[in-house]
């Protein structure tokens, strides 16, 4: 796997440290003699409706940065997973992998640390890595037949109503099964690689990201049967308030719009992954542990004699 086109590098702006090992890696790579596209995370944030402009909407393929093509390599990520998830919305139209540095605090979505970033280097430019694609969902916003707004989710999509705490009925269709009446305060949509965010604090399974599956969890659902569901990732969603009250969608926790009543929103899984390289073999179980406390031992428990 010889690295003979650009490579890309794309940071968080807000955090001094990424800032400045982006500019040092730019500089280097450049004495190398390598050609470096250079971007802020910002671009693949969408923003929020405001209630005067209810819709902002930026086109999936236009959130790619300037210089960014198809002759990228890989892009290296300087900061949390905030900034993972702004630069996969960022360069998944073009299948560009991702190496992510933890410059945050959490860092669930990221692979190395800047300390690390010596070894890592040289392991991506011999071409000593793998990529391990995850799946990302498309979710529209329609006026009839009219796609009013759209947007890139890796992790979840959220609908709820304004404000947050406040029953809604949400009319779902999954594929071309019965349409069902979920009482909730909102629903959240989640892929695999969402299933550790938003769903896991609202109650929802944890899926390993190989996992060909969706998951719906109501948020705090007024009835007892309304519980989370896993789902075939290749049927589409269909959502609408059964009292076409308005709703707030938010997207990976960093875009969003209102909703009317007279809208209704389709979710499906989208043509573009999102790419990670990974410099060592994936072990999920190991990174449930380290990150969340998955499967540590009781303390209490004895030891064998």
């Amino acid at each position: 796997m010889a690295v003979v086109g650009k490579i890309g590098i794309i940071y968080n702006d807000d955090k001094p440290e990424a800032q400045q090992a982006a500019g040092e890696l730019r500089a280097m790579l450049e004495q190398r003699g390598r050609r470096v596209c250079l971007a802020t995370g910002v671009g693949g944030l969408l923003g929020y409706a405001q209630p005067g402009s209810p819709v902002c909407h930026t086109p999936i393929e236009w959130l790619t940065p300037p210089g960014f093509d198809r002759d990228v390599e890989f892009t290296i990520v300087f900061g949390g997973d905030g900034t993972v998830l702004s630069a996969s919305r960022q360069c998944a139209p073009l299948g560009i992998p991702l190496l992510t540095v933890n410059t945050g605090h959490l860092g669930f979505l990221t692979e190395t640390y800047l300390e690390s970033m010596p070894a890592a280097l040289d392991a991506l430019l011999s071409g000593d890595y793998q990529v391990e694609e995850r799946i990302t969902l498309a979710v529209q916003v329609w006026e009839g037949t009219t796609r009013i707004w759209e947007a890139l989710a890796l992790n979840e999509v959220v609908l709820h109503r304004e404000p947050l705490a406040k029953l809604c009925h949400f009319e779902v269709q999954v594929g071309s099964h019965a349409l069902v009446d979920i009482p909730a305060d909102g629903v959240i949509l989640s892929t695999p690689t969402g299933s550790t965010a938003y769903a896991l604090s609202a109650g929802g399974p944890v899926l390993s990201p190989g996992v060909a599956a969706l998951l719906m969890i109501p948020i705090c659902p007024h009835s007892l049967a309304s519980r989370a569901l896993v789902f075939d990732d290749r049927e589409p969603v269909q959502i609408v308030a059964a009292n076409r009250s308005r709703l707030v969608l938010v997207a990976d926790g960093n875009a969003g719009c209102y909703v009317q009543g007279e809208n209704h929103v389709t979710i499906h899984r989208s043509p573009y992954q999102a790419r990670f390289v990974r410099l060592r073999p994936p072990e999920f179980f190991h990174l449930l542990r380290q990150k969340l406390g998955w499967g540590l031992p009781h303390q209490a428990k004895p030891k064998p004699t």
